[in-house]
């Protein structure tokens, strides 16, 4: 567990070491900007933002491939631990067969489409959709938007449980 903590405290370290030398170029741009906008008494903000967007961007064009292989050898060591380190330790692995044991979404996996010309009828007719039951046939209507709205006919079934 601990060498997953360290991985991510390295990609911290790394995302610091990427995004620091942006922000500290645009804050020493903003500060010379700002005393030379002081000294003048020109107060333009939009005099700022080119000298910064191009700062940054000179940054990231000097230290982009610097940038790319710090983050390929992330990428790749999370690679090793996740197919080499963790699956050679016990209390991550799963059994082979552990799917036959859970049911995950079988209170959400009905079968709602009980033959397959029900889905046919639907490739066919995509607008209209196939009701399950009878309850599911009441059309329903938003309700009336006052300042105490009260519940329509559907609403109440639900709320109640009918």
């Amino acid at each position: 567990m601990e060498f997953l903590l360290e991985y991510l405290s390295k990609g911290f370290l790394i995302m610091l070491a990427i995004s620091m030398p942006c922000v500290l170029v645009a804050a020493g741009i903003g500060l010379v900007v700002g005393i030379l906008q002081a000294v003048t008494q020109v107060q333009e903000q939009t005099i700022a933002a080119a000298p910064k967007i191009l700062g940054v961007f000179l940054v990231i064009i000097i230290g982009g491939v610097g940038f790319i292989k710090l983050l390929t050898n992330l990428f790749q060591e999370g690679a090793a631990l996740a197919f080499t380190t963790v699956p050679q330790m016990e209390s991550f692995v799963l059994d082979s067969d552990y799917h036959k044991y859970t049911t995950p979404f079988d209170s959400e996996m009905k079968d709602k489409f009980k033959s397959r010309n029900q889905i046919n009828y639907i490739m066919k007719n995509p607008g209209k959709v196939p009701y399950i039951d009878k309850n599911q046939k009441e059309k329903y209507n938003k309700a009336a938007k006052n300042t105490l709205p009260k519940p329509d006919l559907v609403e109440t079934k639900k709320i109640l449980g009918r």
